[in-house]
């Protein structure tokens, strides 16, 4: 079978994750044969030992450090564009998808390095069976119009994930039965250490990044879909997603710009989807297949200085998308809308929020990504204008 699934995986130190989860493909009967990894690193690591690691595992993929994702741009024809995705970040994930768009996989997984699959769950198996799923399911909506992936068990823990806004705590939760037919993306959660942010994690006394509170399987139920209308935290570090939605999952410049923001590029490119996912009537699933967060220590105030400069920024960003791309017909449309949004800067807060010219940069290299997906595959990207009062 050749290979309709890349995974991806940013690296520069646990790269042998891979041996778990290619063990537990084998052990649930996913046929491997079907996964093509990238492995995105950096030039002072181990390129060669992790090339090794594919051919002894008997997976096909490639290793790309800096100097060979230059060589990559300038072979597909799209150096230009290599501002896009940021040194030594986790945001180099969007290399993976710039690599996937222009190979025409179907699928994509992201892997971070510091996890391992559950074994009571068949990882790539279950992710598919979630893509491919239609029936009824769980749809959880809130009166702040954002959903905790960690509401399961949150009576009991108190744990808001990374990227949640503060201003949207304490929360009545509600529930009910919907249909699905359309899933796009799905998110699978994580055990041991909670994706929190440095603020929190501080909250729950911790110098190391670690958190003192930590989750098991039991923290969780069956799997759900955030409502139309709501938002959810998305995090890359366990999930799988169709090809169609790339236009609209960019992973951001973070890390190497202007104002040192860091450690949003996967959660404000969860609201650019979940926005666009609503307006063309898809959803994300959310729940399994599970996976084991080993996160390394480090300094929590390191995660904090990343964080600060957008934590402001981040409370906003959800409401200033959130009637853009009304009437869009593709996801990279309903995208160039949001894209729009920020650009333009119409919202006077924009100049009251702290380093809010941020989102403008954002909003320019979310044109740029369109523009480039377009350069790797020509007539690929419509960005159909969004429907107006007058159409």
């Amino acid at each position: 079978m050749t290979a309709d699934i890349c995974v991806i995986v940013p690296t520069i130190r646990e790269y042998e994750c891979m041996r778990s989860y290619a063990e537990n493909a084998r052990q649930h009967g996913f046929d491997t044969d079907r996964l093509h990894v990238v492995l995105v690193t950096e030039d002072f690591c181990e390129t060669d030992a992790m090339a090794s690691m594919l051919d002894e595992l008997d997976l096909t993929g490639e290793v790309f450090d800096g100097t060979a994702r230059e060589e990559w741009y300038a072979e597909q024809g799209v150096a230009d564009f290599s501002h896009l995705v940021p040194a030594a970040s986790h945001a180099e994930t969007s290399f993976g998808l710039l690599y996937l768009w222009a190979n025409e996989f179907e699928y994509g997984i992201f892997i971070d390095d510091d996890t391992r699959p559950d074994p009571e769950d068949d990882f790539f198996g279950g992710h598919l069976a979630n893509l491919a799923y239609e029936g009824e399911i769980e749809s959880v909506r809130s009166d702040e119009q954002w959903v905790n992936v960690l509401h399961r068990n949150a009576d009991d823990h108190g744990l808001y994930p990374r990227g949640y806004p503060y201003s949207a705590m304490d929360e009545t939760v509600e529930t009910e039965r919907t249909h699905v037919d359309s899933v796009v993306a799905s998110q699978g959660l994580w055990t041991h250490v909670p994706d929190l942010d440095a603020a929190r994690i501080l909250a729950d006394g911790d110098l190391r990044g670690q958190s003192e509170t930590r989750l098991s399987r039991e923290d969780f139920g069956e799997d759900f879909v955030a409502s139309e209308s709501q938002y959810l935290t998305v995090c890359s570090m366990n999930l799988a997603f169709r090809r169609e939605v790339i236009p609209a999952f960019y992973q951001l410049p973070m890390d190497d710009n202007p104002w040192d923001v860091g450690r949003f590029d996967d959660i404000w490119s969860g609201v650019f989807l979940k926005r666009a996912c609503d307006v063309l009537d898809t959803e994300i699933i959310t729940g399994g297949p599970l996976c084991e967060h080993h996160k390394a220590p480090r300094s929590t105030f390191d995660d904090l200085r990343s964080e600060l400069p957008a934590l402001e920024c981040n409370e906003h960003l959800w409401a200033i998308v959130d009637d853009a791309a009304e009437g869009a017909d593709s996801y990279a449309g309903a995208y160039a809308a949001m894209a729009d949004a920020l650009v333009a800067g119409e919202f006077e807060e924009f100049e009251e929020f702290e380093n809010g010219e941020f989102l403008t940069y954002v909003g320019e290299h979310m044109h740029d990504w369109l523009d480039c997906l377009e350069e790797l595959d020509p007539g690929s990207v419509a960005t159909h204008a969004a429907a107006t009062a007058d159409d």
